[in-house]
């Protein structure tokens, strides 16, 4: 069976260590990216966010599947985002993509966003041009009837129509795109004494 693109987007974002971050992507970023890009390609959009990954799901081998056939990775930047394994390993694995596939410097699959801070950002990071969100990182579904809002839906709709020029320029898809996994945890050592 031939394999493709399945997913234009996939969200990266820490879950880790608790913070707004998560709920932010779940109650404003991800609809609102939906629904926009939605509005701006002829095909039908899809985005990869794992929340998405239904009970029971095999979590770790569904987000490397998701990750190896999307297009643009958009990572939702915070200080935990980069000490967070697997943030870091999707990243990787689209850094080491954009090296093999040889695309131009100027044409990356890695479009970052700013949730917060920035400042203490490794310097991988920092280096690439990243689009800041973090005026409207307010997690509260309230936040959507206010004014500010309106200036969020108008950024992310800038941003979404550099994400489609983006994803019409993505290198074909290949069945041995890099995906990066972090380590497994070693197993907790035994309490029982031995004899």
């Amino acid at each position: 069976m031939t394999r493709v693109y399945e997913y234009d987007v996939f969200i990266s974002y820490s879950r880790a260590g608790g913070g707004h971050a998560p709920a932010w992507v779940r109650t404003h970023f991800y609809p609102l990216l939906v629904d926009l890009l939605q509005d701006n390609v002829e095909h039908q959009a899809k985005i990869f966010y794992d929340d998405n990954v239904g009970v029971g799901g095999k979590w770790p081998r569904q987000v490397c599947d998701a990750l190896q056939r999307t297009r643009v990775l958009v990572p939702v930047c915070s200080p935990k985002y980069f000490h967070d394994e697997w943030c870091l390993a999707e990243w990787h694995s689209m850094a080491e993509r954009e090296k093999v596939s040889g695309i131009a410097d100027h044409e990356r699959l890695i479009y970052p966003v700013i949730f917060s801070d920035s400042v203490n950002f490794p310097g991988y990071a920092r280096e690439r041009r990243m689009r800041s969100l973090k005026r409207w990182n307010q997690p509260y579904p309230q936040y959507q009837q206010s004014l500010e809002y309106h200036d969020f839906h108008r950024e992310v709709q800038n941003m979404v129509e550099e994400l489609v020029e983006i994803i019409q320029r993505v290198p074909e898809w290949q069945p041995d795109w890099p995906v990066r996994t972090p380590m497994p945890e070693q197993p907790p050592g035994s309490k029982l004494p031995r004899f």
